[in-house]
């Protein structure tokens, strides 16, 4: 196996008393493509910037091979210092300004803007065709399709699918993750685990770990329980080991409490307002131009009651002017709009200019009271997987992902039969995502969305009206992949058939109902067995942690680590042996078995 490019090792990071990062790793080789997943706020961005060298951690080792190059893609590139947008794509490369012009004009920009002008999705993009542009050893990069219409999004899967680099993404295209990612590494609660499949094979992984996690804390409570029955009843006179046992209860006691519970889950449900009428809009021959341009032209429609309509085009093709043009909040030069009866329509303001960042949490979903939908503010907050502590917190200290959940928390507070959803997705992690999905799924009215995102207009519209070109839009049934089937567009390829993940851990025998003399044994000398096992994990980790090591001789580092997942393995194995064992002795006592 060739040794990685880029390897970080026991990543430790705090910010002021609340640790970031505890034993995070990532390892990174020629042409391996792998997502970083986890929940908003989890630090995949810090673990990223740290792979790049940007960040220093309080504890744990980065290596780089000798002259590797890495690139980087942050979510807020700068560009001061630059004059036009080919000089900083181009930047640091001897060659290679003709492919970073390339770059740029696949991404619709021309190499001659001013960067102080630019918006913020030309920026993004204009770092972009920076990060691609040297066909780097090691590619990092920060959710890629932010500000990516759909035409480029599928530009950047074809480009990066024929790149050799070793490819770390963090994005919340899931469409995107499934068919570049081959390995998985998860950020959660501080550590990552990995799983050797890619991101279609993850979601399943991830709920069998959890659920075996909730299964081994409940067998630590039942073991604090063994301790607590012992120290009451234990023979007194062996003070040495009644010393150490106590000890060893309060360092139980001690994980229960500190125990990081995996985050929950959002909760969202949209306030209710009376049904509609049947007919939501109708829209006969619309047309709307700018500067003599056409955004819209000879348009026409029904949407009915519980309707989902996605709207989807290249960026500028008039999305949201058509969007506008459906909810009357725009009138058409020419045609007709008409509007049902009783609507009461909410807009899901993405881009957040609603949003006053002096103003306190709790006050930007209330209004300055103490009630949302009869609810106390803290108790919705809790809903959003804000804290309690969070409610005097200004709207402009949160973060992009809090930000996102505040503006979903205040739309789906106020009572609506139409949901409006201008690029809803944008900034949400994978697990909200998935609950915005299922609560529109779930939602009596209509929805109109305008979005780039293939993966969540699948599962939510039921048609989608298409952009043409030259003001033309045409309304198709069905999801984003039937509108390409319906427009003699080949349906992009499945992923890869995924390999079988790994288990978790192997399922123990069925327990036998009485203790064997090979079992009695092994309950007097797995203690000891434990205690060797444990100092020769020690004794591996210290000689790895020469952050010299790699460099000075690869074949050590990598029998070392060899040893020592062995070795963690076989422990492992020991305690969940003793424990199983202890806990069959107990129920054996206690005549329960």
């Amino acid at each position: 196996m060739p040794p990685p490019l880029l390897l970080l090792q026991d990543i430790s990071l705090r910010f002021g008393a609340t640790p970031l990062l505890s034993g995070a790793g990532l390892s990174v080789g020629a042409g391996d493509r792998v997502c970083l997943v986890g929940r908003n706020g989890s630090g995949k961005s810090t673990l990223l910037r740290i792979a790049a060298g940007l960040i220093e951690p309080d504890a744990g080792s980065r290596f780089a091979q000798p002259g590797a190059t890495i690139r980087y893609l942050p979510q807020e590139p700068d560009l001061a210092g630059f004059a036009t947008t080919l000089d900083y794509a181009a930047a640091g490369l001897d060659d290679g300004r003709h492919r970073a012009l390339y770059l740029l004009k696949e991404l619709g920009l021309s190499g001659e803007e001013d960067p102080a002008a630019l918006s913020g999705g030309e920026m993004r993009r204009t770092a972009l065709a920076r990060a691609l542009a040297p066909s780097p050893d090691i590619l990092l990069l920060d959710e890629p399709t932010n500000h990516l219409d759909l035409p480029g999004i599928e530009w950047l899967e074809r480009e990066l699918a024929g790149m050799r680099s070793g490819i770390v993404l963090i994005s919340h295209d899931r469409r995107l993750l499934e068919r570049l990612s081959r390995q998985t590494v998860w950020l959660d609660r501080g550590a990552t685990r990995v799983l050797d499949d890619g991101f279609a094979g993850f979601e399943a992984w991830r709920d069998t770990v959890l659920a075996q996690e909730e299964s081994e804390f409940h067998k630590l409570g039942r073991k604090i329980a063994m301790e607590e029955d012992w120290l009451r009843y234990g023979v007194t006179a062996r003070r040495t080991r009644n010393e150490r046992r106590l000890g060893e209860l309060h360092e139980l006691r001690r994980k229960r409490r500190e125990r990081r519970a995996a985050q929950g889950n959002v909760r969202m449900n949209a306030a209710q307002a009376d049904l509609s009428g049947r007919l939501v809009a109708v829209a006969e021959g619309v047309g709307k131009s700018y500067g003599g341009r056409p955004i819209v032209r000879g348009f026409s429609t029904r949407i009915l009651r519980g309707d989902r309509v996605g709207i989807v085009g290249p960026n500028g093709a008039g999305k949201t002017t058509l969007l506008n043009l459906l909810t009357g909040a725009l009138e058409p030069d020419e045609g007709t709009v008409r509007l049902g009866t009783n609507l009461a329509q909410v807009t899901l303001d993405q881009r957040r200019e609603s949003l006053d960042p002096e103003q306190a949490l709790a006050d930007a979903l209330t209004g300055g009271g103490d009630t949302v939908n009869g609810r106390h503010v803290v108790g919705y907050m809790k809903d959003f997987l804000f804290r309690p502590e969070q409610a005097k917190t200004p709207v402009g200290v949160l973060s992009g992902g809090e930000r996102a959940r505040l503006t979903l928390a205040r739309a789906f507070a106020r009572e609506s039969n139409l949901l409006v959803l201008d690029e809803p997705t944008n900034d949400l992690d994978l697990e909200t995502l998935d609950l915005l999905q299922e609560r529109l799924a779930d939602y009596p009215g209509t929805v109109l969305l305008v979005s780039h995102d293939r993966d969540f207009l699948d599962r939510v519209v039921t048609s989608a009206i298409a952009g043409d070109g030259d003001g033309r839009w045409t309304e198709y049934a069905g999801g984003y992949t039937d509108m390409l089937a319906q427009r003699g567009a080949p349906r992009p390829a499945a992923p890869a058939p995924r390999k079988e993940a790994r288990p978790i851990a192997p399922a123990p025998p069925p327990r036998p109902r009485r203790m064997s003399f090979a079992d009695r044994h092994a309950l007097e000398t797995l203690p000891a067995r434990i205690e060797e096992l444990q100092a020769r994990v020690a004794a591996y980790g210290e000689e790895l942690g020469d952050p010299g090591l790699y460099a000075r001789d690869p074949r050590k580092f990598g029998e070392a680590t060899a040893r020592l997942a062995a070795a963690r393995a076989e422990m492992d194995a020991a305690e969940e042996r003793w424990l199983d064992l202890e806990i069959l002795r107990e129920a054996l006592e206690a005549g329960l078995s």
